[in-house]
């Protein structure tokens, strides 16, 4: 088994080091973008509420972290109930803002309904719209809870041209679970096309971390593993990779929940 103090390196490259609450205000976007650069290399981006993509742009420039952290937000958040043309809107106004990565929520409701063509079309218009940017769709997972239904969304996702899946908005009582990450990425092998998975949701310990990697290998492989295909979108597991790449972390941390 991989130890703990080797999944803290491996994963603080892997993380959207993530701030959307209701209360945020541009002070806590700059102190969550100075966090970016750890002693330990950068994580992969930050992500934050569209009406605060200017301030992480601004922010992760002053610090010289341009161009090294990505800058990722949210459209159709959290409840995936938005039109395409909304959507498009949202996506090109965050573009313009500075934003370099977009995660879009599925309309999970329509699908547990029975509705498959507004994922299509929702996802189809956000892929157009993102253009060389990529796209991550939020499947809200615990919420769809049904295998069959985890898979068909992500299935939809894909043939519609989402680069990632990502399991949840975070938002949820359910978030990410080790079953849903597993039948994400099966569906990604599966589709053999170039797509990514982002676990969001609930990810706060090294231990985790550790567990999820381990999946990812198994089903796609070690050398899959990297920004470009698995992201931990998270905001307190940063901390806790930290300390155990300092030894504050206890060496046999293993929670029994997610």
């Amino acid at each position: 088994m991989t130890s703990l103090t080797e999944t803290a390196g491996r994963a603080i490259p892997l993380i959207d080091l993530t701030r959307l609450e209701n209360g945020d205000d541009d002070g806590r976007i700059e102190a969550l973008c100075r966090r970016a650069e750890t002693p330990h290399g950068c994580v992969a981006a930050v992500c934050v509420y569209p009406r605060f993509v200017a301030t992480a742009a601004s922010t992760l420039e002053e610090a010289g972290l341009a161009g090294r952290v990505a800058i990722a937000t949210v459209v159709n958040f959290p409840g995936g109930d938005g039109d395409a043309d909304s959507v498009v809107t949202a996506i090109g106004s965050a573009l313009e803002a500075g934003a370099n990565e977009i995660d879009l929520v599925f309309p999970w409701r329509a699908l547990r309904s029975g509705d498959e063509a507004s994922g299509r079309r929702l996802v189809a218009a956000a892929r157009q719209a993102c253009g060389e940017h990529p796209l991550k769709v939020i499947l809200e997972t615990g919420e769809l809870a049904e295998i069959g239904l985890i898979r068909r969304a992500a299935e939809i996702a894909i043939e519609s041209g989402a680069d990632f899946l990502k399991t949840s908005t975070g938002k949820v009582p359910v978030n990410a679970t080790p079953e849903a990450a597993r039948i994400l990425l099966e569906v990604i092998r599966d589709s053999g096309r170039d797509v990514g998975c982002k676990v969001s949701g609930g990810v706060r310990m090294t231990a985790q971390a550790r567990d999820y990697l381990d999946l990812a290998a198994e089903i796609m492989g070690p050398d899959w593993i990297g920004p470009d295909h698995f992201r931990f979108g998270a905001s307190g597991l940063l901390d806790d990779l930290l300390a155990t790449l300092s030894g504050a972390a206890p060496a046999d941390e293993n929670p029994d929940c997610y």
